[in-house]
């Protein structure tokens, strides 16, 4: 399923290693965003997004569930791919508030997929809302608000 153009975002392209899959490829090493490893989007749907991450052992806390942090990073960077692929407008925005409820413990060797849903849009705010599930089963709910920022040029 090719993404169309206006909901694809800036920098995308189809991931040849997840047929119907977009991504930014892999993210500099080194990066914040590297941690979360490659982030995979697509459309599902009128308002709607999804987006896919690997958890790995690197991910977990202490305890050997998915570390909180890991969690919130992966929803923030959902956030914005999946609010893109949702039909978000195309800009520069930052998170103004992210709530996350933590419903059941996140596993390694599983993917976790945010189902990211487009609320609402207004000229400078995006409002979204979403579940993050492993194996079909919600483990994360989420809200989250972005502003787009205005050229300053």
């Amino acid at each position: 399923m090719d993404a169309p153009a206006n909901l694809r975002p800036t920098g995308a392209r189809e991931d040849p290693d997840h047929p119907g899959w977009l991504s930014y490829g892999e993210f500099p090493a080194g990066s914040f965003a590297a941690a979360t490893g490659k982030l995979l989007f697509r459309p599902d749907g009128p308002g709607r997004g999804i987006c896919r991450m690997q958890v790995e052992e690197r991910h977990l806390n202490l305890g050997g569930s998915i570390h909180g942090g890991a969690v919130m990073s992966f929803i923030d960077m959902a956030l914005f791919a999946g609010g893109r692929c949702a039909g978000m407008s195309e800009g520069h925005y930052v998170t103004l508030d992210l709530t996350t409820h933590f419903i059941a413990r996140g596993r390694a060797g599983l993917p976790l997929e945010a189902h990211v849903e487009l609320v609402r849009q207004t000229r400078s705010l995006a409002f979204l809302q979403g579940v993050v599930r492993q194996e079909g089963e919600p483990c994360y709910s989420f809200t989250g608000t972005l502003k787009r920022l205005r050229d300053r040029t």
